[in-house]
């Protein structure tokens, strides 16, 4: 049972996160199997037995293992912990709706309790066994707080929140403004105009999150301004690297072949820059990041057309 101090638990995809995480669980004492694309252990092998599973994969490749074990009939009991920051286009293209990583698993695993994890939790500092906290949140409030307890320890403090689609929301948008940020470090634009990339991006955050169903108050919280501002104001996330590189004159496909782990904001922006302009929401730091990651501005035009924007209220 889930319950069980001693449930097995399976962490999938080892990469910088899923490796962190598996970390903080054997810290803790809880049996682990490990699984990635290049372990020689089955998928099928690693999850039997296993009361919870632990998914830190990239979103490209999340849906093709979320059917394989969706194909083995889990025990309805069986938590998913959906650790992924991304956006997978909807089925009809950019212009249909987007899914995030836990609509994906609820898909296809609709017996299951799904559990997101999200806060400001950057993975070397947690590997070093440095203080931080983090968020789960989850439809069905036993499974967060079974999660909760499985993750807590002396230095990793969790809270739970009852807003899914809130924290889940923060922790994937917050990659895009993190990319913004990379860039106005990398051109060495300043602590002012970093703060104010901070600022308006957490209202963009906030006015797609709000359309999406989450609630507001969740986007000042840990999985919201508090991851944002983590990713915005550290070298050590992947998606403030790329912007700062793309800030220093690479390729995108360059930074991408050199990064150890995934950017998902560099898959995340075309689709909520599509999302919005369908719903005609304003995101203009989003539709800035698209237009240097495709290369249609340099950097240096982007931001200064952010700034030459019209003016207007500060609104909210």
């Amino acid at each position: 049972m889930t319950g069980d101090p001693h449930t097995a638990i399976a962490v999938l995809g080892l990469g910088a996160w899923g490796s962190t995480l598996a970390l903080l669980l054997k810290r803790s004492g809880h049996e682990l199997r490990g699984w990635s694309r290049s372990c020689k252990v089955s998928l099928a092998e690693t999850i039997t037995s296993a009361g919870v599973i632990v998914a830190a994969l990239p979103v490209q490749s999340l849906r093709e293992v979320a059917q394989q074990i969706a194909s083995l009939q889990l025990p309805p009991d069986t938590i998913v912990v959906s650790a992924t920051k991304g956006l997978e286009p909807g089925l009809d293209g950019l212009r249909s709706r987007p899914l995030t990583p836990s609509q994906i698993w609820q898909a296809l695993l609709p017996h299951n309790p799904v559990v997101i994890l999200s806060g400001p939790n950057l993975s070397e500092e947690i590997r070093r066994d440095l203080p931080a906290a983090t968020v789960v949140a989850s439809a069905q409030a036993a499974a967060a707080e079974q999660v909760q307890s499985l993750f807590a320890s002396p230095t990793f403090r969790v809270y739970t929140n009852p807003d899914p689609t809130g924290v889940e929301l923060g922790g994937v948008l917050k990659n895009i403004m993190a990319i913004a940020c990379g860039v106005n470090d990398g051109l060495c634009l300043g602590n002012n105009a970093r703060s104010a990339l901070i600022t308006r991006g957490l209202v963009e955050i906030l006015r797609v999150g709000v359309h999406w169903g989450a609630q507001p108050e969740t986007f000042y919280g840990l999985s919201g301004l508090g991851d944002l501002l983590a990713t915005c104001t550290s070298p050590l996330s992947r998606n403030y690297q790329v912007g700062w590189a793309l800030a220093q004159g690479k390729l995108l496909t360059e930074v991408l072949q050199g990064l150890v782990g995934t950017a998902e904001g560099v898959h995340a922006a075309p689709i909520l820059a599509a999302y919005a302009r369908e719903h005609r929401l304003a995101v203009p730091i989003t539709e800035a990041v698209c237009s240097v990651l495709e290369g249609q501005q340099t950097p240096q035009t982007a931001l200064a057309e952010l700034i030459n924007r019209p003016l207007k209220a500060e609104n909210f």
